[in-house]
């Protein structure tokens, strides 16, 4: 039952999600805890490996989730009811998009997806942000702020602007995940 659920679920959030890896995570987070099958401390760490990993975020994610939930079956089903939809629409669209790339509607369409992703993809930022820098959010009515976490986001910062003033481009994105990995050995 766990697998044809899997494969339902990532399904759905493959067709219903738009805006790329990136704009799903929102769709996956609400799914996966509604289903109880992770918590919000799981879905930031399956994240955080998952942006370290080769491969489109999402997809490493359904196939985090499902490996977890159904072991490598489950994550073979999470991960093609991901892109399936995908798949079959890019079929689709390669086939009409050059006949409709002018029409008004299919551009007006676009426009309003493309805020709404950019917005959906904020929100998702902003609460796992929070949900990083404050893991113990209310203690008797006070934000209870993780201080290394705060120390390892201003460290990174300034290293990211000390390496664009210093090299006059931006630092790799992964050696910034490795240096985040080194700082959360030493600090935790």
């Amino acid at each position: 039952m766990i697998y044809l659920e899997l494969f339902l679920t990532f399904l759905k959030i493959g067709a219903f999600a738009f805006g790329g890896g990136y704009g799903m995570i929102p769709v996956i987070r609400q799914e996966v805890l509604a289903h109880g099958w992770i918590d919000d401390e799981t879905l930031l760490e399956f994240i955080a490996v998952s942006e370290s990993t080769p491969g489109p975020i999402s997809v490493n994610l359904a196939t985090f989730v499902g490996s977890k939930m159904g072991g490598a079956l489950g994550a073979a089903l999470a991960t093609l009811g991901t892109v399936l939809p995908a798949f079959i629409v890019m079929l689709i669209v390669a086939k009409v998009f050059n006949r409709y790339k002018s029409n008004k509607l299919v551009n007006a369409a676009f426009g309003g997806i493309r805020p709404t992703v950019t917005g959906m993809i904020l929100a998702t930022g902003t609460v796992l942000l929070v949900k990083s820098i404050f893991p113990l959010l209310l203690s008797a009515a006070k934000l209870a702020a993780d201080g290394k976490a705060i120390i390892i986001a201003v460290i990174l910062a300034a290293e990211i602007i000390a390496y664009k003033k210093v090299k006059q481009k931006n630092l790799s994105p992964a050696m910034i995940i490795i240096s985040s990995a080194v700082l959360g050995i030493i600090l935790y």
